[in-house]
C-alpha cells in the first residue's frame, strides 16, 4: 500500500508518516519499481499501535521504547501518565475556575478583567496583609472565590475580613457554604458555619436550623450560638448542653438569657435546666455552671430552682443558688 493510501485510510498525514519512518518508528517494507514507498499489513498494524500509544500521552521516543525494547515494563510508565494527567487536569480545572469567575464578574473592559485576576491572585497570596486587603476589597470578586478563600484561610485576621466579605454577598454565599457544611474536613466545616453565621438573613437562618442536626459537634455548638443571638429557640437544647458541658459556656449561658427574655421561653428553658441539675445527671462543676445559668433567667421556675438549689447537698452548688437568690430579691 502506497503512502498516500496509508494516509488516507489511518488518518495519519503523509507528513507525520515520513516524520515516524525518520525518527525509526516504522520502516516500509518495501519499494515499487518506481521507488515509492509501500507498506504491508504488519507495517499498517504498527501505525496503528504508535497512535494508539500516542493517545495516551506517551512521547513517540517512549512509543519507540514500548514497541522494540523486549524488557519494556509499562506499569512504571503508565503510572508516571496516570500523575502528569492528574497534575494537567488540576492545572486545566483551576484555569477554567478562574475564566468562570472572571466571566461571573461581568467585565465590561480588558481594565476589569485585569482586576478581578489582581484581586483573585491576591487572595491566593503567600502574604496575609495581601489576603486581607483583597477581601476587604473585594466587591467585584465573584462569591465562590470569596467562600473558597473563607473555608481555606487558617489565619484569624484575614478569615474576619472574608467572612465580613461574604457577609456583604448576602444569600448568594449560602449555596457554595452549605457544601461547605458538608466537607470532609472539620476545619472547614467550621469556617462554612461561621461564615453562615455573619450573614443576617432567612436564608441564613434556616440553614443554620438545618446545622442543628449535624453529626459535627462543634458545628452544631456555633448554630446554636448565632441561632440564639436570632432569637430561635431550637437552639435552647444544644446551648443546655454546652453550659453542662463547658464548650463556650458563658456564651451559651448569654444566650439562654437573651432568648429567656420572651415569657414563653423563660420556663422553658428553665425546666431544661432544672432537667440537667436532677442528682446524678451532671458532676458537681457541671451543677455549678447550670445553677449559674440560672441566674439570669426571669420567672417562678427559676426562682423555684434556685431556692431548692440553696438547700442542695452540694456546699458550691447551695452557696451560689443562695448567692442568686439574693442578687435576684434587690431586683
Amino acid at each position: 500500500m502506497l503512502i498516500g493510501d496509508v494516509a488516507r485510510r489511518s488518518g495519519v498525514s503523509a507528513r507525520m508518516l515520513r516524520h515516524y519512518e525518520s525518527l525509526g518508528l516504522v520502516r516500509p517494507t518495501g519499494r515499487t519499481g518506481a521507488g515509492y514507498r509501500e507498506y504491508s499489513g504488519d507495517d499498517i498494524r504498527r501505525i496503528f499501535h504508535i497512535e494508539s500509544l500516542r493517545s495516551l500521552g506517551l512521547s513517540l521516543r517512549e512509543v519507540g521504547r514500548a514497541l522494540d525494547d523486549p524488557g519494556f515494563a509499562p506499569a512504571e510508565l503508565v503510572d508516571d501518565l496516570i500523575r502528569q494527567t492528574r497534575e494537567r487536569i488540576a492545572r486545566e480545572t483551576e484555569l477554567l475556575t478562574r475564566l468562570r469567575r472572571i466571566d461571573a464578574a461581568e467585565p465590561a473592559a480588558w481594565e476589569d478583567v485585569l482586576q478581578v485576576v489582581a484581586l483573585l491572585q491576591a487572595l491566593g497570596s503567600e502574604s496575609a496583609g495581601k489576603r486581607q486587603r483583597a477581601a476587604l476589597s473585594s466587591v467585584d470578586v465573584p462569591v465562590d472565590a470569596l467562600v473558597e478563600a473563607a473555608l481555606n484561610e487558617s489565619d484569624t485576621n484575614v478569615a474576619g475580613a472574608l467572612r465580613w466579605a461574604l457577609a456583604q454577598s448576602g444569600d448568594s454565599a449560602l449555596a457554595p457554604l452549605a457544601e461547605g457544611l458538608g466537607a470532609p474536613d472539620a476545619e472547614v466545616r467550621k469556617r462554612a458555619v461561621q461564615s453562615v453565621a455573619e450573614i443576617s438573613s432567612d436564608g441564613a437562618t434556616a440553614l443554620l436550623r438545618d446545622v442543628l442536626t449535624s453529626p459535627d459537634l462543634a458545628v452544631r455548638r456555633h448554630a446554636a450560638l448565632a441561632l440564639g443571638a436570632r432569637g430561635v429557640e431550637d437552639a435552647v437544647p444544644t446551648l443546655i448542653d454546652m453550659v453542662a458541658e463547658e464548650a463556650n459556656d458563658v456564651d451559651a449561658a448569654d444566650a439562654l438569657a437573651a432568648l429567656a427574655s420572651r415569657p414563653t421561653l423563660a420556663d422553658e428553658i428553665a425546666s431544661g435546666l432544672v432537667a440537667r441539675l436532677a442528682p446524678g445527671a451532671a458532676d458537681s462543676s457541671a451543677r455549678r455552671r447550670l445553677t449559674q445559668a440560672l441566674a439570669d433567667i426571669p420567672g417562678t421556675t427559676a426562682s423555684r430552682a434556685l431556692a431548692d438549689l440553696s438547700q442542695d447537698e452540694d456546699r458550691a452548688v447551695a452557696l451560689t443558688a443562695a448567692y442568686i437568690l439574693r442578687l435576684r430579691s434587690t431586683r
